[in-house]
């Protein structure tokens, strides 16, 4: 592998599942000499070779040269990965792999999508929380210490994995991905210039993905604070939020990844520099939904604004979950699926899960992919 040359403090990002976001975070990532260092690990090992040498040669067209290596690695062996963990020791991971991911979903007609979409993300679960526990228990084999950055559902896969010691460091996306346009439109509302505008929002996937959709919090519960020049400031929620499904209105979709993959860069920067900047994740040392955080090297510390409790921001986040399709989550990892959310995939998928073990979460996910790709093939 290849040793820094920029001193011992620049840190080795492994970048796990390279799909669409995970290449878009690694351009990013070549963009700046504080996290340039980088390995790609996966299963096919020339494709994602070709992969880094396309970000190689973008970064080298803008006078930027960094290091991509690349490493074999199926997440399914979990001593083989150890094993590759201990050999060339990332500082940082960064987990982009699920089983399905979030968007599949999205290219079914349209009606159709927006009738599955009725089951919220809750029961989703297990393709996005299987890779994760093979992941982690890998990393804690390895005995390397790696801090794991998750895009995979965080805001469930972490509070599900802390129950039994192995939540990811912390999540990326979700609640990062709505405060932009919220700081633009309360910029709009106050009339102030956005950089004068700090916004500290506590909610759980709910809410970010229902709020640019519809224009409202719907079911989803939250805590929001905004300051002008590090003033308190008052302001309509409707309004603002109506800007997100009018105005501030953007691309979704596979185009709108761009948004996730800045979100996760703000937060891998954050770590490989210590900078303590402020930003917005889930699922910060297993805690369930999204807050505002320090990012420093060994994660991110909860950084509420004042009249909110911890206490009072699990509670708000565990709220907006049940909206999502997750009641609660037991202190053995046991994940308990709400009745509502639940029926929509047994009339469509004809799957129902009400309770899952962690343990049970492989053949949870191989029945709920085989499910869907029967029903999806319908419509082909």
């Amino acid at each position: 592998m290849t040793s820094p040359t920029d001193g011992p403090d620049k840190p080795l990002i492994m970048l796990l599942g390279m799909g669409d976001l995970s290449a878009r975070v690694l351009t990013m990532l070549l963009g700046d000499p504080s996290t340039n260092r980088v390995v790609l690990a996966g299963r096919d090992t020339e494709a994602i070779r070709r992969r880094g040498n396309l970000a190689l040669f973008t970064a080298a067209n803008l006078g930027l040269h960094g290091t991509v290596d690349t490493v074999h690695v199926d997440l399914c062996d979990v001593d083989a990965t150890a094993e590759t963990l201990a050999r060339v020791r990332p500082d940082i991971i960064f987990m982009g792999g699920s089983l399905q991911s979030w968007r599949v979903i999205t290219t079914l007609p349209r009606d159709v999508f927006e009738e599955l979409d009725e089951a919220q993300f809750g029961p989703w679960l297990p393709m996005h929380l299987s890779l994760n526990h093979l992941l982690m228990q890998a990393v804690r084999n390895s005995g390397t210490g790696a801090e794991v950055v998750n895009a995979a559902f965080p805001d469930a896969v972490g509070p599900v994995l802390g129950k039994v010691g192995l939540a990811p460091t912390i999540g990326v996306g979700n609640v990062a991905n709505i405060v932009p346009a919220l700081t633009l439109g309360a910029a709009h509302l106050l009339d102030a210039h956005p950089s004068d505008i700090e916004l500290r929002l506590t909610a759980q996937h709910y809410f970010s993905h229902y709020v640019p959709r519809f224009g409202d919090a719907g079911k989803g519960a939250y805590h929001l604070a905004v300051t002008v020049r590090g003033r308190p400031a008052e302001l309509d929620h409707h309004a603002l939020f109506a800007q997100l499904d009018d105005r501030l209105k953007r691309i979704g979709g596979i185009d709108g990844q761009l948004l996730t993959a800045s979100s996760a860069v703000r937060v891998l920067r954050g770590m490989a520099t210590d900078s303590r900047v402020l930003a917005h994740a889930p699922a910060p040392g297993g805690l369930p939904g999204g807050y505002p955080v320090r990012v420093h090297r060994g994660g991110g510390t909860l950084d509420l604004p004042p009249g909110l409790g911890r206490e009072e921001a699990v509670r708000l986040n565990e709220e907006c979950q049940r909206a999502d399709g997750i009641d609660r989550i037991d202190d053995e990892g046991t994940v308990y699926f709400a009745e509502a959310e639940m029926a929509v995939m047994k009339r469509l998928l004809g799957y129902e899960c009400r309770s899952m073990k962690l343990g049970d979460v492989g053949e949870w996910a191989a029945e709920l992919a085989a499910k869907y790709a029967a029903f999806a093939a319908t419509y082909r």
